[in-house]
């Protein structure tokens, strides 16, 4: 490579991270939009959580073909990308295969590397058939249409992309370097099990052309990395890197435990205490916003359940496992999270087009993006929790939404709104009066 060749490889470098940062920025900022929530208790089984789920893909494999065409696809699609520094060494230095001083170390590298791109190929192909050939349910549900829809055959498409680049480019490679009397640079170096089938399409061809096409994939290769690693921004894929903390700040209660309003507890404790005296609490600021009860708009929702939001792999594990799904109600959880996600861009993109200040826009997660309908269909059963591979709790959003319904609006259904209205006057949730409200035992 010449000096001009380094100069726009560095350029190329500077600009595909620079503007992955400034999204990892954009990220950051809008999950930080959330309620503060703290998840940094028990840090041994949180690291425990992060490398079982996240690194090594145990809920995954609950589904065993999916699981295992994924791990070889994330195992190959990672490792492989160890090249990436060797690739950035040469370009910057103009070097060739720089790390080929290790030997036989690198060979077996090499060698695992073009192993790995042969069954992430047949694995992609084997995604790509599930999803457009056999079409099952999830990927076809009406949840799941537009964009998240076609963003999953796009992300299929890099791959094969990805994984044709590298082989070509090792092809051609292995091809210069077995020239009689050796070629420029070409020296031996690596193992090449797969690409030794392909190198014969070049036999023919002047040294010259291979060479150039051989820097024609080279540099394909780099720039589809960079190109696909800013595309995880706009993608479900974006879990590929959320997974680690989603899991580690993931919530480790039991699941169905859900956290009592401070304000509300408080109330209740000044109620059943008669020596309680509920002018001593602390002042009161009048000039605070005042208190809300649950959610009804993304910066409502805590830290976390944002960082679930940009996490969800729209996989629809969750939507086929939800009873209330499966009877035809209206919720899918995996709904749910993709109307999280798309509310808070949107609130993200007004405070970059306001300098920074969120301007009210008349809009809100609920209603706008989710009805009540969807969230009073859901049966808390929690089975879109247990599903997620990645830890993903849908439910807590639902509650949290649920809240601000029945105690900011007094909006819940009427079924809900006579039960409590029995507990206020009969101290039960039947219309037994005081006397008689331990009836409801002699009625079996």
């Amino acid at each position: 490579m010449s000096y001009l060749d380094n100069i726009l490889f560095a350029i190329l470098l500077i600009v595909g991270f620079g503007f992955f940062a400034l999204n990892v920025k954009k990220i950051i900022r809008n999950i930080n939009l959330g309620v503060d929530v703290d998840r940094k208790d028990n840090p041994k089984e949180r690291w425990k959580n992060m490398a079982m789920i996240a690194l090594g893909q145990s809920k995954m494999v609950k589904r065993p073909v999916a699981g295992v065409l994924h791990i070889i696809v994330y195992v190959g699609f990672i490792i492989i990308n160890i090249e990436l520094l060797e690739i950035i060494i040469d370009g910057l230095f103009g070097t060739h295969r720089i790390f080929a001083s290790l030997g036989t170390v690198y060979d077996v590298l090499i060698g695992s590397f073009e192993i790995l791109a042969l069954l992430v190929l047949v694995a992609v192909a084997a995604f790509w058939i599930r999803r457009n050939g056999i079409r099952l349910k999830r990927f076809i549900s009406s949840d799941l249409k537009g964009f998240p829809k076609k963003d999953a055959n796009y992300i299929l498409y890099f791959e094969v992309v990805l994984m044709t680049l590298f082989l070509l480019m090792n092809a051609s490679d292995l091809h210069l370097q077995n020239v009689p009397g050796g070629f420029s640079h070409f020296h031996k170096a690596g193992s090449f099990p797969v690409s030794q089938f392909i190198a014969p399409i070049f036999n023919g061809m002047s040294n010259e052309l291979v060479m150039l096409l051989s820097e024609v994939f080279w540099w394909l290769h780099i720039a589809g990395i960079l190109v696909f690693m800013n595309y995880l921004y706009f993608s479900k894929h974006l879990h590929i890197l959320l997974a680690f903390p989603n899991t580690y700040f993931a919530n480790l209660k039991p699941q169905g435990q859900f956290d009592n309003l401070a304000s509300v507890t408080k109330e209740v404790k000044l109620m059943m205490d008669p020596n309680a005296d509920p002018f001593a609490a602390a002042p009161v600021d009048e000039n605070a916003a005042p208190s809300k009860f649950g959610a009804s708009d993304v910066q409502d929702l805590n830290w976390v359940q944002l960082l679930n939001a940009y996490t969800c792999t729209e996989c629809g594990r969750c939507t086929s496992s939800c009873p209330a799904n499966q009877t035809g109600k209206k919720l899918s959880p995996r709904k749910i999270m993709m109307d999280t996600r798309d509310r808070l861009e949107e609130v993200g993109k007004n405070i970059d087009a306001n300098k920074g200040v969120f301007v009210p826009d008349n809009k809100t997660l609920l209603n706008d993006y989710i009805t009540p309908e969807e969230l009073w269909a859901c049966t808390s059963c929690n089975a879109c929790v247990e599903e997620c591979p990645v830890n993903i709790s849908p439910l807590s959003i639902i509650m949290d939404m649920r809240r601000y319904l029945v105690m900011e609006q007094s909006a819940a259904p009427m079924s809900l709104n006579a039960m409590m209205t029995n507990i206020e006057n009969n101290g039960a949730p039947w219309q037994y009066n005081q006397q008689d409200r331990l009836n409801w035992k002699n009625e079996n």
